[in-house]
């Protein structure tokens, strides 16, 4: 009997921890909310690899969407460390939705400063990039965001992750053959191959991509935020593991 209420109680928990379950949950600001149709979260999160108990860092996090999703999925025993560049927290809204979040979500690290110059968290199980992949490869003084240097970010993630850690990208596909920072300045997007390219070298192994987010009628050439194409977009979404 006592067997049977034990494998119940499994049952339960593990139904609780259930990507669709994380995302329903109540406490999310409306306008999160209002942005899961486009962006399937339950979906990405079912199929991100990502285990609860995890050490994930979430690369320029935004106002947190997918930061909040990440704590509720690894749970109290679990830690997600957000990035944010330096003029994503000078936003006043932008700052009090982190001070919001972080009070809903006890097992959330904001680290405040951009990529290239910002020491990485480390025995990461995971990297999570929505959407932003391609800023490694953007820059700008007047949003003063710096160059990076991609490779030497890639080598770094590749030693902050645990063997068999994995790193999650989905971005814009972008147009074959473009120059990377061109393209990441013109219209935020990036070649799928580049991608790849960037973390073979580094030393991952390509762990397969789920296309969940691939969308017919987008117009690789126009930038992300036309008001035709925002939350439209054709986006690829690949794993990566760390051998």
């Amino acid at each position: 009997m006592k067997q049977v209420i034990g494998l119940a109680v499994m049952a339960v928990a593990l139904v609780a921890a259930a990507p669709a379950d994380v995302v329903g949950a109540p406490g999310r600001p409306e306008a999160m909310v209002a942005l899961d149709a486009g962006r399937k979260p339950a979906e990405v999160l079912a199929h991100s690899l990502i285990r609860p108990g995890a050490r994930v860092m979430d690369l320029m996090a935004g106002q947190g969407y997918y930061t909040e999703l990440l704590a509720r999925h690894v749970g109290p025993k679990g830690k997600v460390f957000a990035i944010e560049p330096v003029n994503y927290m000078e936003d006043a809204k932008t700052a009090q939705a982190w001070a919001d979040l972080k009070k809903r979500n006890a097992n959330v690290e904001l680290v405040v400063g951009a990529p290239g110059d910002t020491p990485m968290p480390d025995k990461l199980d995971a990297a999570f990039y929505h959407l932003t992949y391609h800023d490694l490869y953007w820059q700008s003084e007047k949003f003063k965001y710096p160059r990076t240097d991609v490779d030497a970010y890639n080598a770094r993630l590749f030693a902050a992750l645990k063997p068999g850690g994995v790193a999650i990208i989905i971005d814009h596909y972008g147009v074959p053959g473009m120059d990377s920072r061109a393209q990441a300045d013109k219209t935020h997007r990036i070649d799928a191959d580049v991608v790849k390219a960037d973390m073979t070298r580094a030393g991952f192994r390509f762990a397969g991509s789920v296309p969940i987010l691939e969308m017919a009628g987008d117009d690789p050439a126009k930038l992300v935020f036309d008001p035709s194409l925002r939350g439209k977009t054709n986006r690829f979404y690949y794993r990566f593991v760390k051998p």
